[in-house]
C-alpha cells in the first residue's frame, strides 16, 4: 500500500527558474507597443554609449574655424557648432557621458538607500523618526541652490554632478523601501523567523530585501530619464560637467548662445534628450506593468 501511495502521488510542475522568470518578464515588456518602443530606444542609447568612440566620425573636441556653424551635410551629419566641432560626434560622446552619470549615480543612490530604508522600516521607532527627519531635510533642499552650493565647495565637474544626483535620489528610494518594509515586517514568515531567533541581518537581507527590490527597480528605471535630464540641466546652467566634456547639456548651452544664427545645435542637443526620456519612461512603465499588472489598472484572469 505504501508503494501504491507513493506511485499515485502527483508531482507539482516545476517552477521556472531565474532565467525563465526574467525571460518571461522580458516577453511581457516587448509584446506591448510601449514596451517594444522603450526597449528599442533604450537599446540604441546603451549601444551608442558603449561604442561611442567607434561611432563618432570625428574627435568631439577638434576645432575647425573654417567650418564653424556649418549646416548639416554628408561630411557633418548634424553640422558644427560655433567652434567648428562636429555636432554628431559630440552628441554620440555625450550619450556616454549621460549614461555614465545616470548609471553611476543611480547605483550609488540605490546602494545607500537600501540599508537606510530597511533599517528605518524594521528598526525602532526613534531611529525611524530620525531617518525620516533626515530624508525630509534633504528632500526639502532646492535642487538648484544645493547644486550651486556644491559647485562652490567642490567645483564644477563630473564628480559634483554625481554627488548632487545621489543626494537628490536617496530620500525617495529610502522612503519607498521603508514603506515596503513596514508592510512586510508583520507578515507571518517574518514573525516565524523572529520566533526562531533569526538575526536581524538575516531577516533584512535574506527575507525583506528580495521582496522590496522589485518596486525599487521599477522606480529606478522610471527615474533614469529624470536623472539624465537633471544632468543636462545642470550642465546647461554651467553647474555640471566641464564645458570641454561633450554632454547634451553643454551642447544645448552652446547652441542657445548662437540660436539667432542657427537652431541646429539646440535641435542636435534636444533630440537625444527627448528620445532618452521617451525610451526610459516607456521601458519603466512596461516593466512596472509586467511585474505588477494591478498598478497599470489591468486585471489578470
Amino acid at each position: 500500500m505504501a508503494e501504491l501511495a507513493q506511485n499515485t502521488i502527483v508531482k507539482a510542475p516545476d517552477e521556472p527558474g531565474t532565467f525563465g522568470r526574467i525571460f518571461g518578464i522580458f516577453l511581457s515588456v516587448v509584446t506591448t507597443p510601449i514596451g517594444f518602443l522603450g526597449v528599442f530606444l533604450v537599446t540604441i542609447i546603451v549601444l551608442t554609449a558603449i561604442f561611442a568612440p567607434y561611432l563618432a566620425p570625428y574627435s568631439p573636441t577638434a576645432i575647425s574655424v573654417r567650418e564653424r556653424l556649418a549646416d548639416p551635410s554628408l561630411s557633418h551629419l548634424l553640422g558644427t557648432d560655433q567652434l567648428g566641432r562636429d555636432l554628431f560626434s559630440r552628441v554620440i560622446i555625450g550619450t556616454r557621458t549621460a549614461m555614465t552619470v545616470a548609471l553611476v549615480s543611480l547605483g550609488i543612490a540605490l546602494a545607500c538607500a537600501l540599508p537606510l530604508g530597511l533599517i528605518a522600516g524594521y528598526g525602532p521607532r526613534w531611529l525611524d523618526s530620525l531617518l525620516i527627519l533626515l530624508f525630509d531635510s534633504f528632500s526639502s533642499l532646492p535642487m538648484i541652490m544645493f547644486a550651486l552650493a556644491m559647485v562652490v565647495l567642490l567645483g564644477a565637474g563630473l564628480g559634483t554632478v554625481i554627488l548632487v544626483i545621489v543626494i537628490y535620489c536617496i530620500p525617495s528610494y529610502a522612503r519607498l523601501i521603508r514603506t515596503q518594509t513596514l508592510s512586510l515586517k508583520s507578515r507571518d514568515f517574518i514573525r516565524a523567523e523572529q520566533a526562531m531567533n533569526a538575526g536581524i541581518g538575516r531577516i533584512l537581507f535574506i527575507h525583506l530585501l528580495p521582496n522590496v527590490i522589485g518596486p525599487l527597480l521599477i522606480l529606478a528605471c522610471l527615474d533614469l530619464s529624470t536623472i539624465i535630464t537633471l544632468e543636462a540641466g545642470l550642465s546647461f546652467l554651467g553647474l555640471g560637467v566641464k564645458p570641454q566634456i561633450p554632454s547634451w547639456g553643454n551642447i544645448l548651452s552652446d547652441g542657445f548662445a548662437v540660436i539667432r544664427k542657427t537652431p541646429v545645435p539646440v535641435i542636435a542637443g534636444g533630440i537625444p534628450l527627448i528620445l532618452a526620456t521617451i525610451g526610459f519612461t516607456f521601458f519603466g512603465e512596461a516593466l512596472r506593468d509586467a511585474l505588477d499588472p494591478k498598478l497599470s489598472g489591468r486585471r489578470t484572469p
